[in-house]
């Protein structure tokens, strides 16, 4: 029997019985389709995550103050004090970094904002010019601060696009008024791009003013909450890293062998660390969706032993007029082959539409042509694997009994 002659016998035993051949591959087009979607959910969470962490900067380091416990803790348990970093250590990293690119020192605290159109409390920082560069922001409109409002801690404001709306009905009209945050008055000077949502946090409600002003007019302290660094280069970041932490130390006067009392956050490792997360979630679900394959498996080879015993009268005509075994054994293995690969083809541009569905409805989906390709191949392989003990047990079947079948 040719190739063609064996897959027209092969589609016209399908199609006679369409309705049962559709249930038949439900499972693999279940399967299959589930899988793609868990991988494509996974795969887009992922970038979404890994771009996130981007968004915060390039290459960046983040230097805090490290939360300590009291050595002699009282009853009810430790209290938790927070070290310092100043406007001192902000200084010499500046002056002795050999791998930075930017850096800007930044202090944050709520307070409550005024405008012409109400009031709202607001996340204001206290920052540097280099946090635009740090941290890829850029301006709408107006400017931003410079160094000489920062020297002369003058009372200049910049507003995200939510607090200007908020505040002022619109970045237009937000542009030089007056700003009331407590007790001081600021002029608006500059309206930023908009951001989006940062997980649940809205980053366009956001106030930013220069760091001696917020630490001098709001805070009046010189703690400097965390020091933001931009490194010139990503290969560089593990030595920008260290340095740092030398310079903290000796500006700490901290030995080899003494706890840190700050902590360095790379943007590297947070999105290794997001992205392994991620990856063992996604095969985690995609190994559980991958059980419907071998239940769809099962339920082909089952429709196909029932075939089989329907069959058996045309398996016996078959090799009364030279069918061979390697014939019939061909014949039942294909039929099952493409039972699977039908099946998988379906689950392929069902998961394709629903994807198309989950990024509709803001839900993150990347499909991979490899995944696609790899669940084709294995929707094939279960049919084969299904497949072949029927196709066997209809190959062996004697032509005298088959022909008395009834």
């Amino acid at each position: 029997m040719s190739a063609a002659q064996l897959f027209r016998c092969c589609f016209r035993s399908i199609f006679r019985s369409r309705m049962r051949s559709l249930l038949t591959s439900l499972g693999i087009i279940i399967g299959v389709g589930s899988v793609i979607i868990m991988l494509a959910v996974g795969e887009g969470a992922q970038k979404a995550i890994e771009e996130r962490i981007a968004g915060m900067g390039t290459n960046l380091l983040q230097i805090m103050p490290r939360r300590m416990m009291f050595r002699n803790s009282p009853p009810g348990g430790a209290l938790p004090r927070s070290n310092r970093l100043t406007k001192s250590d902000l200084q010499k990293i500046k002056a002795e970094s050999g791998y930075a690119r930017a850096i800007s020192g930044a202090m944050g605290r709520t307070v409550t904002a005024v405008g012409l159109e109400g009031s709202a409390s607001v996340q204001v920082m206290g920052l540097e010019p280099d946090f635009l560069i740090i941290r890829n922001w850029e301006l709408a409109q107006g400017s931003f601060f410079g160094e000489e409002d920062l020297s002369a801690r003058n009372r200049v404001a910049v507003l995200g696009q939510t607090t200007a709306a908020n505040l002022y009905g619109g970045g237009s009209q937000a542009l030089g008024q007056q700003l009331r945050l407590g007790n001081n008055h600021f002029t608006v000077i500059g309206i930023l791009e908009k951001r989006g949502l940062a997980g649940s946090q809205d980053q366009d409600d956001i106030i930013m003013v220069p760091l001696d002003t917020a630490m001098y007019r709001l805070g009046n302290s010189s703690d400097v909450g965390t020091i933001y660094m931009s490194v010139v280069s990503k290969e560089y970041m593990e030595a920008a890293q260290r340095e740092a932490e030398l310079i903290l130390r000796e500006a700490h006067r901290l030995g080899e062998t003494d706890t840190a009392d700050f902590e360095i956050m790379n943007s590297a490792d947070l999105i290794d660390m997001a992205s392994e997360t991620s990856r063992s979630l996604t095969v985690l679900l995609a190994a559980i969706a991958g059980v419907s394959l071998l239940v769809g498996g099962i339920g082909i080879m089952n429709i196909m032993l029932v075939s089989v015993t329907e069959r058996t009268r045309e398996i016996g005509i078959r090799m009364a007029v030279g069918a061979r075994k390697r014939d019939i054994l061909l014949q039942f293995l294909s039929e099952s082959v493409l039972l699977s690969l039908l099946g998988g083809l379906i689950g392929i541009g069902a998961a394709a539409l629903a994807c198309r569905i989950l990024s509709a409805l803001a839900i993150p989906t990347a499909i991979n042509p490899l995944i696609v390709a790899a669940a084709a191949i294995f929707a094939v392989m279960v049919g084969i694997f299904f497949g072949f003990y029927p196709a066997r047990k209809a190959a062996q079947l004697y032509p005298i009994d088959a022909l008395r079948y009834e």
